[in-house]
């Protein structure tokens, strides 16, 4: 069972994420995307955005240096932005477990990418976070 405050951040999740896409395709700042939702985001959802902000060149560049045999370009584009979402979590000061940032990962390449993308985000992932050691 899913805790209250588990599926809070899932769903925190999920919007920076769909912020995030969003920004991609349209090629804008997720500052000027947040500034036209009709209801303000949660708090999580804006740390999370913040995050990628601050650690998205960095996610990329661990991405890359951990990819074996694949450029960043070659990714799925969703693949990249699970990934770089799911580092940019890891850096902030109370981030979940790597355990849970790997599951949520994993279950956002189930829902919103292909097939074969759970098997690629979670091996990629387990590979960023073992190449950093974080062992939370």
């Amino acid at each position: 069972m899913v805790s209250q405050q588990g599926e809070v951040r899932h769903r925190a999740r999920e919007r920076a994420f769909e912020v995030l896409y969003e920004q991609t395709m349209k090629d804008r700042t997720a500052e000027e995307i947040v500034g036209e939702v009709s209801s303000p985001l949660d708090t999580y959802t804006v740390e999370l955005l913040n995050a990628v902000e601050v650690h998205g060149d960095w996610a990329t560049e661990l991405i890359a240096t951990c990819s074996i045999d694949w450029t960043v370009d070659r990714m799925a584009l969703l693949d990249r932005l699970i990934m770089t979402l799911a580092l940019s979590e890891s850096r902030l000061t109370a981030a979940p477990p790597r355990a849970v940032i790997i599951d949520e990962a994993v279950e956002f390449a189930k829902i919103f990418s292909t097939d074969g993308s759970p098997s690629f985000v979670n091996g990629l992932l387990s590979a960023c976070f073992d190449s950093l050691a974080i062992e939370k």
